[in-house]
């Protein structure tokens, strides 16, 4: 697989009909390892072990709904009251992290709202505080450490 711009974790992978799968912690079980999700089981990783974010409050695979239509985030930080706080998207690390990427977590915050945007293809990362009251967002120089995301 990929190096990637984030610590190294002691990864657990098996075989399943000659396929690669890999453990999502938070989902408790094995899922298909492609360049996405090793970015993203990495991020997981980094944020909970690094970052002092709290496992039980993150969830992977997130289900939107708009009408008929189902969108799906990749991981959300919820609160201790079950409200959304954060939103990771993760690319794979081939894929370039453009306007597109940004126009695609900025449609599922018109949904949830979140405090924080955070985009990844595991070699490159951008965190952006959302700021309502003004109508505007600025981008971090670092993923805030979770004691410090709402700190001024």
């Amino acid at each position: 697989m990929y190096r990637l711009n984030l610590p190294q974790y002691e990864i657990k992978i098996n075989q399943r009909q000659g396929k690669p799968y890999i453990l999502d912690t938070l989902r408790r079980r094995y899922v298909a390892l492609t360049p996405e999700e090793w970015v993203r089981q990495h991020f997981v990783h980094f944020l909970t072990e690094q970052k002092g974010y709290p496992p039980s409050l993150l969830a992977n695979e997130v289900e939107l709904r708009v009408g008929d239509k189902r969108l799906r985030c990749d991981s959300v930080l919820y609160n201790t009251a079950a409200q959304p706080v954060m939103i990771v998207e993760y690319k794979a690390p081939t894929v370039q992290l453009t306007q597109r990427v940004f126009d695609q977590i900025t449609v599922y915050n018109m949904l949830l709202h979140v405090d924080y945007l955070i985009v990844s293809n595991g070699l490159q990362h951008y965190c952006c505080r959302m700021d309502y009251e003004n109508h505007t967002y600025t981008f971090l120089h670092d993923i805030p450490e979770y004691k410090n995301l709402y700190k001024p």
